[in-house]
Formats: C-alpha cells, sequence, structure tokens
C-alpha cells in the first residue's frame, strides 16, 4: 500500500496542512503554492478541474493556516518541503497524484518525484528555476550580489521588501490590486520564516535533480518573468527526460493569478486522456 493505512494519521497530517479537499473525479490534483503565498493563490483555477479530479490544495508550514510549528532545521532546504509534500500524498491514498506546482513548488515536486516517482502520474511546473543564480553558461536570472541584496533589504526593512518584491514577482503594473493582494501575502508570513524561506529557495540549486525526473512533466513559462526568465523554462524543459514546453502570453511569474483561463486552457490538453478515463469510469 502506498498510502497512510491509518485514518487518524492520514488526517492529522491533512489538518496540519489545512487542506482543502473537492472534486468529484477519482484522481487526485494537487496544487502546491510559491514562496510566501498561501492555496488562496489557485482559488480561480481549481474550480476548471473539478468535473474530473478530486482537487487538493494545502498551505506549507509556516504559510497560511498551517496549524503545523516551524522546524528551523528541517526546513534549512528545500528536501524539508518535499518531505512534507510526500506526507500530504500518502494521506491523499495510494491513486498517484498530479502535481501543479508553481514557482519553488516546481522544485519541490522535482525532490518528491525524484524520490518516491509512484506517487506522481504528472507534474505541472509553473514558473520553475531550479538555480535562481546564474553559474557560468547558465543564466538563471540573478547574481550573487542580487540575492545578497533582496535578503538584505529583507533584514533590514521586511515590508518595504514584501512590496518591492510584489511588484517585480506579479509583473503587472496595470493590475494594483493583485500586486497589493501578493504584498499582503508576503506580509502575513513571520519574517523570520520568511527570510529563512527565502534563502532555502533563492539559494537552492536543482540543476542535478532534474536528470532524476521520470514521470511526464509540463513545463509553463510565463513572458517577460523577471524571477524566471524564458532562457531557465527552457533549460528545464531539455534536462527533463519527457516534457513539454509551452510559452504563455501572460507576462509576469504568477498567471494563476493575472491569467488564469490562458493557465488552465495550457493544462488541460496535458490531462486529457486522464479526463477521458474519468468519464469511461463514471
Amino acid at each position: 500500500m502506498l498510502g497512510v493505512s491509518d485514518p487518524l494519521a492520514s488526517k492529522a497530517v491533512l489538518d496540519r496542512h489545512n487542506t482543502r479537499v473537492r472534486g468529484s473525479g477519482k484522481v487526485p490534483i494537487l496544487f502546491a503554492h510559491g514562496y510566501g503565498c498561501d492555496q488562496s493563490m489557485w482559488r480561480w483555477v481549481m474550480p476548471a478541474f473539478e468535473d474530473h479530479f478530486r482537487t487538493v490544495a494545502f498551505d506549507y508550514v509556516g504559510c497560511g493556516g498551517s496549524a503545523a510549528p516551524y522546524d528551523a532545521g528541517r526546513y534549512a532546504s528545500l528536501s524539508g518541503y518535499a518531505d512534507d509534500l510526500l506526507d500530504v500524498c500518502r494521506a491523499l491514498g495510494d491513486a498517484p497524484v498530479v502535481l501543479v506546482g508553481h514557482s519553488v513548488s516546481a522544485m519541490i515536486g522535482v525532490l518528491a518525484a525524484a524520490r518516491e516517482p509512484g506517487r506522481f502520474s504528472r507534474l505541472v511546473m509553473i514558473g520553475p528555476s531550479p538555480r535562481y543564480i546564474s553559474d557560468g553558461d547558465y543564466v538563471g536570472g540573478f547574481s550573487p550580489s542580487d540575492i545578497q541584496s533582496l535578503l538584505d533589504l529583507m533584514e533590514a526593512d521586511h515590508q518595504g521588501w514584501a512590496a518591492s518584491l510584489a511588484s517585480t514577482v506579479l509583473g503587472n503594473p496595470d493590475r494594483p490590486e493583485l500586486v497589493a493582494e501578493l504584498e499582503a501575502s508576503f506580509c502575513r508570513m513571520d519574517p523570520a520564516i520568511a527570510r529563512q524561506f527565502a534563502r532555502t529557495t533563492f539559494l537552492s540549486d536543482n540543476r542535478a535533480d532534474l536528470d532524476a525526473v521520470s514521470v511526464p512533466v509540463l513545463v509553463l513559462q510565463c513572458s517577460d518573468d523577471v524571477i524566471a526568465p524564458v532562457d531557465v523554462g527552457r533549460y528545464v524543459d531539455r534536462r527533463l527526460r519527457d516534457s513539454r514546453f509551452v510559452q504563455l502570453n501572460a507576462v509576469g511569474h504568477c498567471p494563476h493569478i493575472s491569467a488564469p483561463e490562458e493557465l488552465v486552457a495550457a493544462i488541460r490538453p496535458f490531462l486529457a486522456d486522464l479526463v477521458e478515463a474519468d468519464r469511461a469510469d463514471s
């Protein structure tokens, strides 16, 4: 059995991560949020899949409504978050999960799928970056001094950092209401947790881990994304064994809130065979 056999243990895991399950299908589709966000960011995307999937959203420890105490040692690397993701998958049962991961959750999904490939049927990566810092021929989009400046600003002025990063990440200056929402999400995080999660995210290097992913992957790349430039998305696509690359018209790094209809339209063909199988079983 792949799942957690103890129903009480499963419920405890799901409660710890403020997990919400909806939908009527048999196949779970798990939506994993990015840095500084929570599951509410998926509210315009998840309903589109509820007819044929069991839609699941959760919060990482230290984010949103998660009830678990934060362990700085566990979350000093993305491996700790991958452990949590696998815990949630086990708690959902035996059926392999479709993981939709935004930003850092794409790499957390890579670590989890490499460790336990049987847990996943597909990965959808939205704006993935295996390394944010450029290194030799690899162009990650940032220099070491760029990242250090970001971390220094977090230490000196958490509110100013949140405002600056939200505007940069969203990349839609004509949508001030969305920038304000993202800024508020960043500000809701405990500053100490936000700083450690930022270090864990922006200083990670998961390029070698891409080679271990065996499940089919859809790489979704936004246009004019400062956080994960086009070259990074193309790099991820080349390194994966079984990957499709789709360039979105949406700009910025958060298409699930700035262009949810386009995002849904891009994901649907990748999951079409699973929808047909669900219809046949109905």
